[in-house]
């Protein structure tokens, strides 16, 4: 047994160990690169290894990957970019390095939780929990990532009606789209003016305004960002005046927010219902009866 629990240690351990290898490829992608400029013209045997080690973890990053995407078939590479450019940490994790950590982790469950099962309870309860820590394993970083991208929603939600009334301020004062874009990008910061931002350059580098702006809005995928990228584009395909519908849109951005608010509001007395039937009301019987209770008793 003691052998059993010192191999599931290490099957975690080297789960950890290759979770870090795939999460800093990029970070050693960067570095060797730096190391072959400063090494240029020098001795080709000084970075043979760096390089093997390069390809060893890419080999084993992209056989991680194919193994994720095989388990889950619904899942895409694309769509996953869709979900880490939503939570803000598309430039810190790629797809596939996102894909292959997911696999790495599930595996490690599986290992460690039927190691552990059956050194506890048996065979029959090993694979029970094998199948448990694999799954937790498997889907814990779509855990961690769901708060990040909710938190990223709901301020951008918060701060659209104000960026709208800029680029409207803007483009009613002789800048073009793109020009109130830059200084929207320049004024703000947040996650709302690096989407502006992203956009922005997309359109630098060549890309059609209308594919740019369809990019924004399913990278964000809320309601009133989506909205307000079809009326651009559709105010660009008709000549419409950008600075009306600008506006219009940032007022239907406004109602939209105190609509939400509102109907948090109602939703918050209902949800109210179980700590206070929980924890407030026991207090309360405590230290009401209480007394009572303890002069009953002292009657008897």
């Amino acid at each position: 047994m003691l052998m059993l629990l010192i191999l599931a240690v290490a099957c975690v351990a080297g789960a950890v160990f290759l979770v870090g290898e795939i999460s800093t490829v990029p970070n050693r992608r960067r570095a060797a690169s730096l190391g072959r400029a400063m090494a240029y013209g020098q001795s080709p045997t000084a970075t043979a290894q760096p390089a093997r080690r390069s390809r060893l973890a890419d080999s084993l990053r992209d056989r991680m990957t194919a193994l994720a995407l095989r388990l889950n078939s619904k899942t895409s590479i694309e769509s996953v970019g869709r979900s880490l450019a939503g939570a803000g940490v598309a430039r810190r994790i790629s797809a596939t390095d996102f894909l292959a950590a997911k696999a790495v982790l599930g595996l490690a469950g599986v290992f460690g939780g039927g190691l552990i099962g059956m050194t506890s309870s048996g065979a029959g309860k090993g694979l029970f929990a094998a199948i448990i820590f694999g799954l937790f394993g498997f889907f814990a970083p779509d855990m961690a990532l769901a708060p990040l991208r909710r938190t990223r929603t709901e301020e951008i939600r918060a701060k659209l009606p104000d960026a709208l009334d800029l680029l409207a301020v803007s483009v009613e004062a002789g800048l073009g789209f793109d020009g109130a874009i830059a200084k929207l990008a320049e004024r703000r910061d947040g996650p709302l003016a690096e989407e502006f931002a992203l956009t922005l350059g997309e359109m630098r580098i060549g890309q059609s305004r209308t594919q740019a702006l369809k990019n924004m809005a399913a990278r964000v995928d809320i309601p009133e960002f989506v909205a307000f990228t079809q009326s651009i584009i559709q105010a660009e395909q008709l000549g419409s005046s950008l600075a009306r519908i600008l506006r219009v849109q940032a007022a239907d951005a406004r109602r939209r927010r105190q609509s939400a608010a509102e109907e948090r509001a109602q939703k918050a007395p209902v949800k109210m219902i179980f700590p206070v039937a929980f924890f407030i009301f026991p207090a309360m019987f405590v230290i009401i009866l209480g007394p009572a209770m303890i002069s009953i008793k002292a009657l008897f």
